[in-house]
């Protein structure tokens, strides 16, 4: 699984959808374990399980999970998934899109876990109005960091970030996005609005999705 550049920040946003009451906690993708030392500063009781694919980020998020396995999670044994069963939470920040086939990792997620269990995630979104305002110029280009990450392998949309879930065997029980100000943009959704119109879309809801930088979610088991 292609990396990011390194960071030592957490989502705070992704780290208030996980249920107060999560003791076994799993992250996989868990980089330096930034996530782990903000989670147990609140609920220093809890476990909290890192899944890291690169050495290096492995051996310094040691320093707040209780373990850490260096691995690619999409080629994990069932006894992987087995062991990790009665976990509380499943934790992917920023990580979904890294993978090859992130479908058949939730599904074997979801063939485990527990009714009262959850998966929380954030994506980036691919509909954002700045990826559509370059499209229109020809333009896809991969960057270091971002909505055009180079290592991003999969792209997703609210409805279709959605559709992978429910199609998974996951309900979604809690959505919402992150914004950044950009007074630029105005004129660009109008012209989106318009394009939604002329497609046959909904002008309004195609404004709201170019308006989201990244997608987050809370998903149980249907």
């Amino acid at each position: 699984m292609p990396q990011t550049p390194m960071h030592d920040n957490h989502n705070a946003s992704l780290l208030a959808l996980i249920p107060p009451s999560s003791r076994r906690v799993i992250e996989v993708g868990c980089s330096t374990g930034a996530m782990a030392r903000e989670w147990r500063r609140q609920h220093p009781e809890s476990d909290w399980h890192g899944v890291e694919i690169d050495p290096v980020r492995a051996e310094l998020a040691r320093r707040h999970c209780q373990q850490v396995e260096v691995m690619d999670i999409e080629q994990a044994e069932d006894g992987f998934f087995a062991q990790h069963s009665t976990r509380d939470c499943w934790v992917f920040g920023d990580v979904l899109e890294h993978l090859r086939d992130p479908w058949r990792v939730l599904q074997r997620i979801r063939a485990g876990m527990s009714e009262d269990a959850c998966v929380v995630a954030c994506i980036p979104n691919v509909q954002h109005w700045s990826v559509q305002a370059a499209l229109s110029r020809g333009e896809f280009r991969y960057v270091d960091a971002g909505l055009l990450d180079r290592t991003h392998l999969r792209w997703f949309t609210r409805q279709t970030l959605i559709e992978l879930f429910e199609d998974s065997g996951f309900g979604i029980v809690e959505f919402g996005n992150s914004q950044m100000d950009a007074p630029q943009a105005e004129p660009i959704l109008r012209s989106i609005a318009a394009l939604a119109q002329c497609s046959g879309g909904d002008p309004v809801a195609a404004i709201n999705d170019a308006r989201a930088f990244q997608f987050l979610l809370r998903a149980m088991p249907e």
